[in-house]
């Protein structure tokens, strides 16, 4: 899980995040006014330099140069400069360098910002991009990049928000593993409740749902909401938000997740150091591209299983698939057809695909997951039959977060831990969570 600061007053950073949106849309007006571009020019003899910025681990950076350099081998007149870090200080840099009218050809986008900079007119309208074949990718994995009539980003991988679960601890706890495609929220809290108590002490049957915006959004779509709407305003009412904490105290009262205490410690963990990663927990949740990064954290085989449901039918537990991030190209760019190029290779390249298998998520273009799927690791190709086998139990991909929806996790964290600390009860956290949601819409 990402870091978050826990102080209750986010006048610092709102005020931080309007002075960046401030910068962005005056630079890209004066930017129209003025002609000005990101990007390098051509050289003489026709070579010319795309910026192309990423965030993650080693392996990331190492395969993805990997890639850059099979590219350039391909293509000699394009020269690709990779620019990468962690996810902490990316956004910070990348708002910046849009500011500053000076952003990277090549974006890896995220969900939570993928509209955001997109409304500022900060990205390309994909399906203008010439040269950009999107013809073998699934049309929902299409979807999750398009809004308001555009296609601002091209999914690079997709996955979808599940249970993980460890079947040794499962073992050690003498407990089955559910049937995942028939289990409701009371058998899921009654089945982790057992695990809880056969393990004395010792473990927990799963980790606590609300340390991420992922788990309020499902539960919201399992009563037919949504975090939020199509047309960018907050879709969650208090009434199911209530119910989302309410039952979050019933579970952690059964003893069938962990203490505050801990769940606080858990949700600022790092992966390898997490409850899920150390052997505590038996279940916990996850998007389902971690499962091979958990399984190595863990040195157990992890298994993903369904979300549960109210009904127990597992076509209405609200899942869908996500990207898991995106490939944009900068509205600014020097270089259009260059870049839709080299956003076509990452995409519709078996060489590509076979340097990135599945590290970003399961291809979404069909042809290449057919091709990678021999050559995929056990937990990757876990992974991949899990994405396929739920292909026909999925609902439409939720819309993207609106301008300002990015903060929404970091919120949802603060509020779950004051209800799990007894400081807020769930109906005051609903109520207080709408409303910080709904000013940093504002």
């Amino acid at each position: 899980m990402r870091p978050f600061t826990r102080t209750r007053s986010s006048r610092g950073p709102r005020r931080l995040r309007a002075v960046a949106a401030v910068a962005i849309a005056t630079s890209l007006l004066a930017a129209s006014a003025c002609g000005g571009d990101s990007g390098g020019g051509a050289n003489a003899d026709g070579e010319v330099t795309l910026r192309f910025n990423w965030w993650g681990s080693d392996t990331r950076h190492k395969i993805t140069q990997e890639v850059i350099d099979a590219f350039q081998k391909e293509n000699p007149k394009i020269k690709i400069k990779g620019e990468y870090g962690e996810w902490s200080g990316y956004w910070d840099k990348l708002a910046t360098t849009v500011a500053a009218n000076d952003a990277p050809d090549v974006i890896q986008m995220d969900e939570k910002y993928l509209r955001e900079y997109a409304k500022r007119g900060a990205l390309l309208d994909l399906k203008k991009a010439e040269g950009l074949d999107t013809g073998k990718f699934e049309p929902d994995t299409l979807g999750a990049g398009e809004f308001d009539g555009g296609l601002y980003g091209l999914s690079a991988g997709i996955n979808a928000f599940t249970i993980v679960a460890n079947p040794a601890v499962f073992k050690a706890a003498g407990v089955p593993l559910p049937d995942d495609k028939t289990w409701t929220w009371d058998q899921y809290t009654q089945i982790a409740a057992q695990i809880s108590t056969k393990l004395n002490g010792k473990g927990w049957g799963t980790g606590a749902y609300g340390t991420n915006d992922a788990s309020l959004n499902v539960w919201a779509r399992q009563r037919g909401e949504s975090l939020f709407t199509k047309d960018g305003k907050v879709g969650v009412t208090p009434g199911v938000v209530t119910d989302f904490y309410t039952n979050l105290l019933k579970m952690r009262d059964a003893k069938a997740t962990p203490s505050a205490e801990f769940t606080s410690q858990d949700m600022n963990a790092p992966l390898d150091q997490g409850g899920m990663a150390t052997g505590k927990l038996a279940m916990s949740y996850a998007w389902s591209n971690q499962l091979n990064a958990l399984s190595k954290a863990s040195g157990q085989e992890l298994k993903l299983l369904r979300l549960p449901s109210v009904s127990g039918k597992a076509t209405e537990n609200g899942s869908y698939y996500k990207g898991s991030m995106f490939w944009s190209i900068s509205s600014r760019s020097k270089h259009p057809k260059e870049a839709a190029k080299f956003v076509s290779y990452l995409a519709n390249s078996t060489a590509a695909g076979d340097v990135l298998l599945a590290e970003r998520g399961v291809p979404p273009n069909t042809e290449i997951r057919a091709a990678v799927a021999p050559k995929l690791k056990p937990a990757d190709a876990a992974s991949l039959a899990f994405i396929q086998g739920i292909a026909k139990e999925l609902g439409e991909p939720s819309p993207p977060p609106p301008v300002g929806g990015g903060q929404v996790e970091k919120i949802i964290q603060r509020y779950t831990t004051e209800v799990m600390f007894g400081r807020q009860k769930p109906d005051q956290a609903a109520k207080a969570f709408i409303d910080e949601v709904n000013g940093e819409l504002k």
